[in-house]
């Protein structure tokens, strides 16, 4: 058995918030959970004000963390700064003064940390809450004048910073969620926040913490997730389906040092060349279609449907969105076949590599090697574990003039692919919608991944799945610039607290 190393655990006593008036909590105590039907205007009130004096506080402490993920800095542990996210988080938590609650940090051998939050429910039902401290790499030179990935900015509705979007923000906000139901004196089930440092390398160490708290995570009716959002801040938008990732090195070697390009040239055959024929195994490079049969899955006439209806929707903001170049035309020629393309097709990207030295500094020299990290995106129903030697296969055997040849992957994760919402949680989640955005809640595919989803859909695969969040045009999560619209979040706290309340009832 995995052993634990717990460093920290507090009960709360039943202290109320002091964001209320008296008069207008003994008001809240009478409504009960007809208040959370009747005065969404006075949630969304509470809302703004712990967002406002507590969260973006703390939130913008966060941003100014590093937190690497583990993939990306492997002396993780050494320097700590996961460490201290899960310790700002939790200091910001212990000041929220909730009812019933207890938390504990773990730590598995030499995994990552994961931080688990545990608050009693005053009514039946159970729900797990999700979220990660981790963030990706940044190239602070990219980012705007004045903004910075470490610097915590506020510019009108948005907040700029690493990790504000993805996701460092969606912890506060299931919280910020169940405390609004406390204040409000509403029956709520009991409530776990499960928050891991290692999604953005595909979550690799969470199974092993998912299997020794099992116990403590129980038999949830809902799992809940705010690492997503939608293509407008129009609507309220529930993620119904994610793509999957498979992720590796492509190395190729042809000398043992570098060579003058006007005596190798001809002779030698370019690393840089194999690597292209390489590539042209798994990717037309005139189409971008993936070449890889088992990499695919069929599109219904459900799914076209769908796409058809989500294009209507959105129409050519989800193509006018993207920082392209002015000159630059998209692969499919319309709305729907993009929605398809990104969600329901997979996809090659290069995102790094190594061997090239700077365009400055680069002399006549044929190159030992060229390594580049590809990121395959898989459609939901695709098995990554199938997926992996047939791609280490395809892209290793009979390497082009004897060249070596490695394909090592890293992280992989299954896509998601979940039901729509329905009874109690699904007229919750509609009401709030109305009343704020006078639309329902519109369901949306997400080309990213979120490998804890098909996780706990395969430990749970009865429970309710509420993926959301406050993403949307322009927040470019993971790249520079990444920020967070706040009126997003601040309304979002209250849909998630409604709709958590249904669970109960």
């Amino acid at each position: 058995m995995p052993q634990f190393l717990d460093i920290r655990a507090l009960v709360r006593p039943a202290i109320r918030t002091k964001l209320l008036t008296w008069d207008r909590r003994i008001h809240l105590l009478h409504c009960g959970p007809r208040y959370m039907k009747h005065d969404m205007n006075g949630l969304l009130s509470m809302s703004d004000d712990i967002w406002e004096q507590s969260i973006l506080p703390s939130l913008s402490d966060f941003i100014e963390i590093k937190a690497l993920s583990p993939l990306f800095e492997p002396e993780w542990d050494k320097l700590g700064e996961l460490d201290a996210t899960i310790d700002l988080f939790c200091e910001w938590v212990e000041r929220q003064e909730l009812d019933g609650m207890t938390y504990s940090v773990h730590r598995i051998e030499d995994r990552s940390p994961v931080l688990l939050i545990t608050v009693e429910g005053t009514g039946p039902g159970e729900v797990v809450f999700y979220s990660h401290l981790d963030k990706q790499p940044s190239k602070p030179e990219l980012w705007s004048e004045g903004l910075g990935p470490l610097s915590a900015v506020r510019r009108g509705p948005w907040l700029f910073g690493r990790g504000s979007i993805d996701d460092g923000y969606g912890g506060y906000l299931c919280v910020a969620a169940l405390k609004l139901l406390q204040n409000s004196n509403t029956p709520h089930p009991k409530c776990s926040f499960l928050i891991e440092t290692c999604e953005e390398s595909g979550s690799y160490d969470l199974p092993p913490y998912l299997e020794a708290l099992e116990k403590d995570l129980g038999e949830p009716d809902m799992i809940v997730v705010m690492d997503s959002g939608g293509p407008d801040y129009e609507h309220i938008w529930i993620t119904e389906a994610l793509r999957g990732l498979i992720s590796g090195t492509l190395s190729v070697k042809v000398s043992h040092e570098g060579i003058h390009s006007g005596t190798s040239g001809g002779s030698i055959p370019s690393s840089f060349r194999i690597a292209r024929a390489l590539l042209d195994r798994v990717e037309d490079s005139n189409s971008g279609q993936i070449l890889i049969p088992e990499m695919h899955v069929d599109i219904s006439d459900d799914l076209r449907k769908k796409a058809e209806s989500l294009a209507g929707v959105v129409g050519n903001s989800l193509w006018e969105q993207l920082p392209t170049v002015d000159s630059l035309k998209p692969v499919s020629v319309n709305t729907t076949d993009m929605i398809l393309g990104m969600n329901w097709q997979p996809s090659l990207c290069v995102i790094g590599a190594d061997g090239l030295p700077p365009v400055q500094v680069a002399g006549n020299v044929l190159r030992t090697n060229t390594d580049l990290k590809l990121s395959f995106r898989i459609p939901p129903g695709v098995d990554a574990d199938v997926l992996e030697p047939i791609l280490k296969e395809t892209l290793e055997k009979d390497p082009p003039y004897g060249a070596e040849v490695t394909f090592s992957p890293d992280s992989s994760a299954n896509g998601f692919h979940s039901p729509p919402l329905e009874g109690e949680v699904r007229s919750a989640i509609t009401e709030s919608s109305v009343h704020f955005t006078g639309k329902p809640p519109l369901a949306t595919w997400i080309g990213g991944t979120i490998p804890f989803m098909a996780m706990m859909q395969s430990r749970y695969p009865n429970a309710k799945f509420l993926c959301t969040g406050a993403s949307g045009p322009g927040n470019n999560a993971h790249g520079p610039d990444e920020k967070l619209h706040i009126p997003s979040a601040k309304r979002l706290t209250v849909v998630l607290a409604t709709t958590v309340a249904a669970i109960s009832r």
